[in-house]
């Protein structure tokens, strides 16, 4: 659970490390730059350790990376529209009820009654959060951020299922590196020139290291002991994290913040929500322990 709570801070971090370190970058080109350095780092990690070279299942692995390309173009075009704080927030807050939805139908896991109050007071909270600023954007500054909701949903659901077939850093290796692929052809044409830049390529190296290559490691080893909702729902901590940082960081505004203070996303409630997974822990079915050798 702790390995989850702390790959989600990392993530809070992207919209951010974005609007600092490349505020003028096409959403798109931040998004591919971050997947190819992320991607090539976990594939050197997995071929190094002999883990990526066998057969794996074809549709799994091929949705997988196909949600990982997915997402990047969503959310950075969709947090660049609806801002850093509000455009995570309506990401991450879809994403437990898309990853419940796809782990019953994929995976046959039945959201427990504890993952669902423990959803219900995250989102309610997200809700909360994301209200205040909602007005005065249109349609596709929500459908963004709901469709990279729906990608993450996808990519926890098949890694979850390669999971059952290959250790953390090789799963998290074909996720990003077919990612990266995918996302080849949109570099070819968009313009790099930030990268020339301290500040942007600082954030490209941060974006690639910090947020994907390091936080998708721990959490696909995370994923391998927990339910796919659960890690989906404990991911609630990225909507808190980015909105700490737009608000004091960026100077980004929602609504005083003393209605924060009330809502179920504070620190307290998310505290209530993970004690809502706590007990009873997973059941054996949902322990199976991956070496990384």
């Amino acid at each position: 659970m702790v390995m989850v709570l702390a790959a989600a801070v990392l993530w809070g971090t992207t919209g951010t490390s974005r609007a600092l370190g490349a505020p003028i970058a096409a959403p798109l080109a931040v998004g591919a730059v971050r997947i190819v350095i992320g991607g090539a780092i976990l594939f050197a990690l997995a071929a190094a350790r002999g883990q990526l070279w066998r057969r794996w299942p074809a549709l799994p692995a091929v949705a997988s990376a196909a949600a990982v390309a997915a997402y990047q173009l969503a959310f950075f075009e969709g947090v660049a529209r609806a801002g850093v704080a509000v455009g995570t927030i309506l990401a991450i807050g879809s994403a437990p009820v898309f990853t419940g939805l796809l782990g019953w139908l994929a995976l046959g896991e039945r959201p427990s009654s504890r993952w669902l109050v423990a959803t219900v007071i995250a989102v309610i909270g997200v809700g909360l959060l994301a209200e205040p600023g909602v007005r005065g954007f249109g349609p596709l500054a929500a459908a963004l951020p709901l469709a990279a909701g729906l990608s993450y949903a996808t990519y926890a659901t098949a890694t979850k299922r390669l999971l059952a077939d290959g250790d953390n850093v090789a799963v998290a290796a074909i996720a990003f590196a077919g990612g990266a692929v995918l996302l080849l052809p949109a570099l070819v044409f968009a313009d790099l020139s930030w990268l020339r830049e301290a500040r942007g390529l600082a954030a490209a190296l941060w974006l690639g290291v910090g947020t994907t290559a390091v936080a998708y490691l721990i959490f696909t080893r995370a994923l391998a002991r927990l339910p796919v909702s659960w890690g989906a729902t404990l991911s609630l901590a990225e909507p808190l994290t980015a909105t700490v940082l737009a608000t004091f960081v960026l100077g980004e505004s929602l609504a005083g913040r003393s209605s924060s203070s009330r809502s179920p996303s504070s620190p307290a409630a998310l505290r209530m929500s993970a004690r809502s997974f706590a007990i009873p822990r997973p059941s054996s079915r949902h322990r199976r322990t991956h070496r990384t050798r």
